[in-house]
């Protein structure tokens, strides 16, 4: 079972770069996409079932902006939108695909650009924690996939001292995605296979960042306690190049 999380930063700027093509190539049972942009109405769905795919979306009130989705070589039993918090469904911020013995979810933890925002962003932190808390006491087999806007450690971003007072690295973001994990007992997918530095899924746009790989590790595949041990393989594809971020992928023997 190849699972595979990406940040697309526009579903329909993906299909202009063959995001169909890499995707018939990297073959994942399941993909987990975020900030599609998107309305449904304005995704491809049809070339998506051409390809295999049974793929659903959660799109924002606002058009052109954040949105999630999910699709699936499989179809799967149960499809949830939402969370049933409004302020964080009507800007399509997670997705749920129940299959036998496991659930997949797609979310997109939002950025914070102002003060704000930030409250906002910790807000939907410790509201999503709580639903994960609640969501494993009847699935425990979760896979938590997507962008989660946060390096958690200092070996996650390329600058660890310099961004210290940066939204995505700030110590109460860093602090909050280690009781997320603790808590709920998840494994971060990629650091169980990997230890090594200059590992990153996102670069900014500015000064040839991607280039110089001067990056953050943004994006994360959480794995529930029970799938920890069928885990078999954990990695990060920055060669792929439809999006400021790149695919992050684990494999499961499922």
């Amino acid at each position: 079972m190849k699972i595979i999380s990406y940040n697309v930063n526009g579903i329909r700027a993906a299909f202009t770069k063959d995001f169909l093509g890499w995707l018939n190539v990297a073959s994942p049972d399941v993909i987990c996409i975020q900030e599609s942009k998107a309305g449904n109405d304005q995704i491809d769905i049809e070339s998506l079932e051409k390809a295999g795919y049974h793929s659903y979306w959660h799109s924002a009130v606002k058009k052109g902006y954040s949105g999630v989705g999910i699709a699936s070589k499989v179809k799967p039993n149960h499809v949830e939108s939402g969370c049933g918090i409004e302020s964080y469904d009507n800007e399509g911020r997670i997705i749920r695909a129940d299959f036998d013995g496991f659930s997949v979810i797609s979310v997109y933890v939002p950025s914070a650009s102002n003060i704000e925002r930030l409250e906002f962003k910790m807000q939907f932190c410790f509201d999503f924690l709580e639903y994960i808390k609640e969501l494993r006491k009847t699935i425990p087999n979760l896979i938590i996939s997507g962008d989660f806007n946060i390096c958690h450690q200092a070996i996650d971003i390329h600058n660890p001292i310099g961004l210290t007072n940066t939204s995505g690295f700030l110590p109460m973001e860093r602090e909050w995605m280690t009781k997320f994990m603790n808590e709920n007992s998840l494994t971060d997918s990629f650091r169980y296979f990997n230890d090594q530095p200059d590992q990153y899924s996102w670069w900014s746009y500015r000064a040839g960042s991607r280039a110089r790989n001067k990056g953050w590790r943004l994006d994360y595949n959480f794995v529930s306690e029970p799938l920890k041990d069928k885990m078999t393989r954990a990695v990060i594809l920055p060669e792929v190049k439809h999006s400021d971020h790149c695919p992050v992928m684990v494999e499961l023997s499922l």
